[in-house]
């Protein structure tokens, strides 16, 4: 399985993302923010970083990246697409996934292994885990708080949008509590924290991270 990895100027976890891929058994193949093509892939991550700097609002320029526009179509189209940190910020701005991620409530970075619990195990990415397993992964954020209209957080709610949940304190402010959602037809994701820093037993906070991308993996081999 061929998995697109899109780097932006300023993406610093592009390369964890595709060793994350490899480790589930896929291939990696690296995408650039300037291409307007996705070179056939059956997959693509927008990994965390920080994409042009964040000098504007965390993600409201990648969403103009010639990339972008292949990825907003395609995954119209039903292709699985998992945004990690700043590519959950590129979603929202791209308007793939409602909401947006604010500065922490504490005003400060954030840097800590997190627990969480998997609240929707039936996207391509979260199918590894059992219905309200609790993982432990990385996390690493100054803008992770999630925000909404209260419409918006009812529908998510209501329609078991919710992928993930923070466990324990909640390390930025987000509403409800909320880690990851995924869109209406539940191929695209957004997640706050990091699985592919928790992916290799030797590093990180074990290897909570992989079944993000084990998932995507076994589904395709159905």
């Amino acid at each position: 399985m061929k998995i697109g990895v899109v780097t932006f100027p300023g993406s610093l976890d592009d390369v964890d993302a595709a060793r994350a891929v490899r480790l589930a058994g896929g291939e990696a193949v690296a995408l650039w923010h300037g291409d307007a093509d996705l070179h056939g892939v059956d997959a693509v991550v927008l990994p965390g970083g920080f994409s042009y700097g964040d000098y504007l609002r965390c993600g409201a320029i990648s969403r103009f990246a010639p990339v972008m526009s292949e990825v907003v179509t395609w995954a119209g189209r039903g292709l699985p697409v998992l945004g990690i940190c700043n590519g959950f910020q590129i979603l929202c701005e791209s308007h793939l996934l409602p909401g947006a991620l604010i500065r922490n409530d504490h005003r400060t970075f954030v840097c800590r292994d997190q627990r969480l619990r998997i609240e929707n195990n039936r996207t391509p990415w979260t199918s590894s885990y059992a219905e309200n397993a609790e993982v432990t992964i990385v996390l690493k954020n100054g803008e992770g708080g999630f925000v909404a209209d209260e419409p918006t957080l009812a529908m998510l709610e209501g329609e078991g949008r919710v992928v993930a949940r923070y466990l324990g304190d909640n390390p930025n402010g987000s509403l409800h509590d909320i880690a990851g959602i995924t869109n209406a037809l539940g191929n695209v994701v957004g997640l706050m924290p990091h699985p592919e820093h928790a992916v290799e037993a030797l590093t990180g906070a074990g290897t909570d991270g992989l079944g993000f991308f084990t998932g995507l993996a076994a589904l395709t081999a159905r």
